[in-house]
C-alpha cells in the first residue's frame, strides 16, 4: 500500500470500552454535527468487525434494523444516525465489514496482485483497511466537494478478537497521516453500583490500558454514565489514563439525543479539536455566533411540548426497539413539527390473532385495547408469515373506524390484501410469500428478484415514484411535485394484473414506478377516510430532525386532528377529532422548530356518556370488520371503558381553505422540493 496521504483530511476515530452499546454512534454523530456546524465538511465511516459482507441478512433481533442507503447498500443502523445528524447521504462503502475487507484481499490474491507473496493479516489485511478508509474519506460527494473531516466509528469493544486487525491498522494509520491529522476518542462506561451509589473509574482505566497496550493512546476520553460525572472521578480518570482533565468529557444520560452535541460543546470540545488539528482559529470567526442554535431549539422543543399523540405500531419485532429505529425517529421528527410529544405503543401482531384469543385471552384483549385507544395505527415493513393476520386485522379496524393509518412496505401489501378480502370478497386473497397456492395472489414476488439467494438480491436503493393522480393526498404532502425519489427494500409487489379490479372498488394507486408497472403509493379518497395511506418504499430512511418525511408528517398531523394545518382537506374528510387546536400567533418570536408558529389552546371537551359510546359502536358495526367482528368490537368497548384517555368528540374542519394557489405545505415553509436532496437550507 503506497498511497500518499493528501495532507488536508482530518480523521477522528471513535472506539469503545468496557461494554458495547454505550452510545459510540451517537458520540460519533454528535462530533460530526459539531464540526459541520462550525463550518467543516464532514463524512463518516462505520466499521463492523463481523464477517458478514453487509447487514442485509441480519435478524432485527441481532443488530436492530437494516438501514438502506441511496445506492442500495444495506448497512448498520448507526449510518442512519450519521445521515440524520449530518443531514447527508452516505454510500455502501461508508460501511466497512471484515467480510468486505477479506473479500477484497482474496480477490486480489486470486488475480495475482500480491505477486506470489504469502498473504497475511499484517500487512495485507491492515493495508487494505487503511486504503479503504483513505479512499472513502477523500471521495467527492454529489456536489463535487471533498470532506474536511472524516469521523470513523470502530464497532465492538477494545479487546474483542475480531476487531484486532482494525486496531492494528489504525495504529499504523496514525503515523501514515501524521499525529496532527489523527485524533482518537475513547468512549467508556463509568458504572454506578446501586449498593454504594459511587461512580467507578476502574473499568475505564483498564480499557484505556488495554488500548494503549495495542499502540493507540486516546486524546479524549468520553465517560458515559447514568448521572452527571463527579469531579473526583473526572480527575482520577485523567490522572490514570494520561490525558488532561479538560480532555475527559462527561456525557451522562439525557432526555433527548439532541442534547448530546450541546453537552459536548459546553465542555469546549471545539477548541480541543481545533488545537489538536492545528486549525486556523480565524476559521471560527466565520461561523454563526450560535452554531448549534437549531439543535438547542430542537432540544428545547422536545422538552417543552406537553400535548401527546398516541401511535400504535403493529409489528413483528416489538420486543426490540432498534428493530424499528428509523420508523421511531421519523415519528419523533413529525411529532415535534406538530408540537406534540410522541407516545408510541408497540403491539405484537401475533397478539391480535384469534389463536392468541384462545391461548392467552388477557394478552389478546390488552393488545386490542391498545390498538383501539391509539390516535393512529402504523404497520411497518417486515418479512415472513408470522403475525401477518394480526396486522391485517389492525388495518381492517383502522379502515372501518376512520382511524389514521400509515402502511410501509409490507404494510402496503397487507392493506391491499385486507381490502381484497373484505371489499372485493376474495376471502383467500394473500401474498405468495405466505400462501404460494392462493387463488387470488394479490401480492407476488417480482420476477427479476431471487427468492432463494437472500443476500443483496432485493429491490434496493433510491427509486423514482411518479404520481399518476394530480389531486391526491400523497402528492399534496410532497408539495405537489410530479415525482419523488425514495429508498426501497422489498422482493414482493402488488400483482399488476389485479390493479384494475381493485381500483374499480375504490382503492387508488396514486403512485407508480417510472415504468408504470409497480404500485408505489395507495390511498383511499379523503371523502371516504380522513387519512389512509400506504407506500411500498421506506420514507423513514430519509426523514431528518428538521425535515421530516412527508408521509410520516401527514400521518402524525392527521392523528393530531390537524391535517388541515398541513394540506387542504375536504370538510367531509375532517372526521378525526383534533387533540388540540392550533392557531397562528404572528406577534410572538419565531418558534424553536417547526413548520408554523403556533400557540396551544385547549378546546372545551365533553365526555361521551357510556350510552353514547355504546351507540357509536353499534352504528359502526355495519361497516366494521367481517372476520372476528365481535371480538374486535368487544376489545374496542373494553378500551373505551378502561382507558383514562377520553378522546374529544369528532368535529368538522375548523380552518377555511387557503386562498393561495400554493399548497398548505408550501405556505407553511416546508422544504418539499429538496426533500430528497442534500439541502441545508433553513426551514
Amino acid at each position: 500500500w503506497t498511497t500518499k496521504h493528501l495532507g488536508s483530511m482530518k480523521y477522528i476515530l471513535v472506539t469503545g470500552g468496557v461494554i458495547s452499546g454505550i452510545g459510540k454512534g451517537i458520540i460519533a454523530s454528535s462530533l460530526g454535527t459539531i464540526m459541520k456546524q462550525h463550518g467543516r465538511r464532514v463524512t463518516s465511516i462505520k466499521i463492523d468487525p463481523y464477517l458478514n459482507i453487509d447487514a442485509g441478512t441480519f435478524s432485527p433481533y441481532e443488530h436492530g434494523e437494516v438501514f438502506v442507503l441511496n445506492d442500495g447498500g444495506e448497512v448498520d443502523l448507526d449510518l442512519g444516525n450519521y445521515e440524520r445528524f449530518l443531514d447527508t447521504n452516505l454510500c455502501r462503502d461508508n460501511n466497512i465489514t471484515t467480510g468486505k475487507i477479506y473479500q477484497n484481499v482474496i480477490e486480489k490474491e486470486r488475480r495475482g496482485d500480491y505477486l506470489g507473496k504469502t498473504v497475511q493479516v499484517v500487512p495485507h489485511v491492515t493495508n487494505e483497511i487503511q486504503r479503504w478508509v483513505e479512499d472513502v474519506a477523500n471521495r467527492a460527494d454529489a456536489d463535487g466537494n471533498v470532506a474536511d473531516v472524516c469521523i470513523i466509528e470502530l464497532g465492538g469493544t477494545i479487546g474483542d478478537i475480531e476487531s484486532m486487525p482494525f486496531v492494528e491498522a489504525f495504529r499504523q494509520f496514525q503515523f501514515h497521516v501524521g499525529k496532527s491529522n489523527f485524533m482518537l476518542f475513547h468512549v467508556s462506561l463509568v458504572p454506578q453500583p446501586s449498593s454504594t451509589g459511587e461512580q467507578k473509574s476502574k473499568p475505564t482505566q483498564h480499557s484505556v490500558r488495554e488500548l494503549r497496550g495495542l499502540g493507540l493512546s486516546p486524546d479524549v476520553i468520553v465517560c458515559r454514565s447514568r448521572n452527571p460525572l463527579q469531579e473526583a472521578i473526572q480527575s482520577k480518570t485523567a490522572m490514570f489514563c494520561h490525558v488532561p482533565i479538560t480532555h475527559v468529557l462527561a456525557v451522562h444520560d439525557v432526555s433527548s439525543i439532541y442534547k448530546v452535541p450541546i453537552l459536548m460543546a459546553e465542555q469546549h470540545i471545539v477548541s480541543i479539536i481545533w488545537e489538536h488539528f492545528q486549525l486556523d482559529p480565524q476559521l471560527l470567526d466565520t461561523v454563526d455566533s450560535e452554531p448549534l442554535r437549531r439543535w438547542t431549539e430542537l432540544a428545547e422543543c422536545f422538552e417543552n411540548v406537553r400535548d401527546t399523540v398516541t401511535i400504535c405500531l403493529v409489528g413483528k419485532y416489538t420486543g426490540f426497539n432498534d428493530a424499528y429505529a428509523s420508523v421511531i425517529k421519523a415519528l419523533q421528527h413529525s411529532a415535534l413539527q406538530a408540537k406534540h410529544k410522541l407516545d408510541l405503543q408497540f403491539v405484537g401482531s401475533g397478539d391480535l390473532e384469534a389463536e392468541t384469543q384462545s391461548t392467552d385471552p388477557a394478552r389478546y384483549h390488552e393488545a386490542w385495547k391498545t390498538v383501539c385507544s391509539a390516535h393512529g395505527i402504523l404497520v411497518p415493513g417486515g418479512f415472513g408469515g408470522r403475525g401477518v393476520e394480526g396486522k391485517i386485522a389492525a388495518i381492517q379496524w383502522a379502515r372501518c373506524n376512520n382511524k389514521p393509518f400509515l402502511g410501509v412496505c409490507l404494510g402496503l401489501q397487507l392493506a391491499v390484501i385486507e381490502y381484497c378480502r373484505n371489499v372485493l370478497g376474495w376471502k383467500d386473497a394473500n401474498t405468495t410469500e405466505v400462501d404460494p397456492d392462493t387463488k387470488h395472489p394479490v401480492v407476488i414476488d417480482m420476477p427479476e428478484i431471487s427468492t432463494t439467494q437472500l443476500g443483496g438480491t432485493m429491490r434496493l436503493g433510491q427509486r423514482t415514484t411518479v404520481f399518476v393522480k394530480e389531486d391526491c393526498m400523497a402528492r399534496k404532502l410532497y408539495g405537489g411535485v410530479p415525482s419523488v425519489a425514495e429508498r426501497h427494500r422489498h422482493r414482493y409487489e402488488v400483482n399488476p394484473d389485479l390493479v384494475d379490479q381493485i381500483e374499480a372498488k375504490g382503492m387508488q394507486f396514486v403512485g407508480h414506478d417510472h415504468e408504470g408497472k409497480r404500485m408505489e403509493i395507495l390511498e383511499l379518497p379523503q371523502a371516504k377516510h380522513p387519512f389512509y395511506l400506504a407506500v411500498q418504499y421506506h420514507p423513514e430512511f430519509t426523514s431528518r430532525p428538521l425535515r421530516p418525511s412527508p408521509p410520516f408528517l401527514g400521518f402524525i398531523f392527521a392523528a393530531c386532528g390537524q391535517l388541515d394545518q398541513l394540506i387542504d382537506v375536504p370538510k367531509a374528510a375532517a372526521t378525526q377529532p383534533p387533540i388540540h387546536r392550533m392557531v397562528r400567533d404572528e406577534s410572538r418570536s419565531p418558534p424553536a422548530v417547526g413548520v408554523m408558529k403556533v400557540k396551544i389552546a385547549s378546546p372545551s371537551r365533553s365526555r361521551n356518556t357510556s350510552e353514547e359510546r355504546v351507540e357509536a359502536t353499534k352504528s359502526r358495526a355495519g361497516s366494521g370488520p367481517t372476520n372476528g367482528t365481535s371480538s374486535m368490537q368487544a376489545a374496542q368497548a373494553m378500551a373505551r371503558r378502561g382507558s383514562n384517555k377520553t378522546l374529544p368528540k369528532r368535529v368538522g374542519s375548523p380552518t377555511k381553505p387557503l386562498k393561495s394557489s400554493r399548497s398548505k405545505a408550501e405556505e407553511l415553509g416546508y422544504e418539499i422540493l429538496n426533500h430528497n436532496k442534500d439541502s441545508t437550507a433553513e426551514l
